[in-house]
């Protein structure tokens, strides 16, 4: 395939052979010169800012495309055209973001690659996916992600679901066949609401939330969702996805909502009142992140979540910040 010239084959390529520091800060250093180049909307937005791309030296210094810009503006390098288009979750009479997706390939590499180094191969798992207000949208990167784990994963009995909880509870009841785990990935309140009503032990299944209440519920801590999925069902720890419509690249969490990013993504942490200042490790501030699979559209986005950073590279996300619109994964209010 021949990819257009604003956009070189190895920048789809690299994200995935990166493997320390050096790595990342180069490919992050040279994608960020193609964007404020080559990107409309990024080159815009640091003209705004009065930022000169040469004065930037180092992956510190980067501004970070402030994620609102989505919803607004078509954000993609110049000469490329969408395969496909993800759109967030939003109430009626909201407007969305929409991601425009040239090479869906590098989003089902991304996905696939990083869920595999955490809990082994698909192949190894039944996977259900719980996932009403997702599945009744023609457009959702988690639907998307979902279906295409399901269909590697090669069980018949794999599959999405959408009302029948009775259905979903009887077949979690029957082991999976050929030594499979089962992958139980489903938005909050679905997941709550199969606990509420078939709370009982769950053997072999790995139970993972993608977030999101979708004005089901009212919001709720994290570490109060899991304690309720712990006891319905029975298991250790309570597992996490964290994944934005505007991003190709997932971190996982095994547990108490800590999340580690893969090699080619990083998070980064700024001051609430100085988006320009960064923040250290144990302090609270807004939620950057650069994803280097995000070559076509922008790989520096400022998310509107909350979150605190560990020393070891993970981090945990506490909610969002004020006035907000309450949409897309992970939207735990700490």
């Amino acid at each position: 395939m021949t990819r257009p010239s604003t956009l070189p084959a190895s920048f789809l390529e690299r994200p995935f052979a990166v493997r320390g520091d050096q790595d990342f800060n180069a490919l992050a250093m040279d994608l960020f010169h193609l964007h404020a180049e080559r990107n409309p909307v990024y080159h815009a937005y640091l003209q705004a800012l009065r930022r000169d791309p040469a004065a930037i030296r180092t992956v510190e210094d980067i501004p970070f495309l402030p994620i609102g810009l989505f919803r607004t503006h078509r954000v993609l390098l110049e000469g490329l055209e969408a395969q496909l288009r993800f759109a967030s979750s939003g109430t009626t009479g909201t407007v969305t973001s929409t991601h425009h997706v040239p090479f869906p390939e590098v989003y089902e590499r991304s996905f696939r690659t990083s869920f595999e180094a955490v809990y082994g191969p698909v192949e190894g798992y039944r996977v259900l996916a719980l996932l009403p207000a997702y599945l009744e949208r023609p457009d959702s990167s988690l639907v998307y992600m979902a279906e295409r784990l399901i269909q590697a994963s090669g069980d018949p009995e794999s599959g999405t679901w959408l009302h029948d909880l009775d259905g979903l509870a009887e077949l979690l009841q029957r082991p999976a066949s050929g030594g499979r785990r089962t992958l139980l990935l489903g938005v909050t309140f679905a997941l709550l609401d199969l606990a509420e009503r078939h709370p009982r032990p769950l053997r072999d299944t790995l139970v993972m939330e993608t977030g999101g209440m979708k004005g089901r519920r009212p919001e709720m801590v994290r570490a109060e969702v899991h304690t309720l999925l712990k006891e319905a069902f029975q298991v250790d720890a309570v597992h996490s996805e964290y994944g934005m419509t505007e991003l190709l690249s997932q971190a996982w969490s095994t547990g108490a909502g800590v999340f580690q990013c893969p090699p080619w993504m990083r998070v980064l942490l700024r001051e609430p009142n100085d988006p320009l200042a960064r923040l250290g490790p144990g302090r609270t501030g807004g939620i950057d992140i650069i994803d280097l699979c995000n070559a076509a559209s922008c790989p520096f986005i400022s998310t509107q979540d909350l979150g605190r950073s560990l020393t070891d590279g993970r981090f945990e996300v506490l909610g969002r910040f004020d006035h907000s619109d309450l949409r897309g994964c992970n939207l735990m209010v700490a």
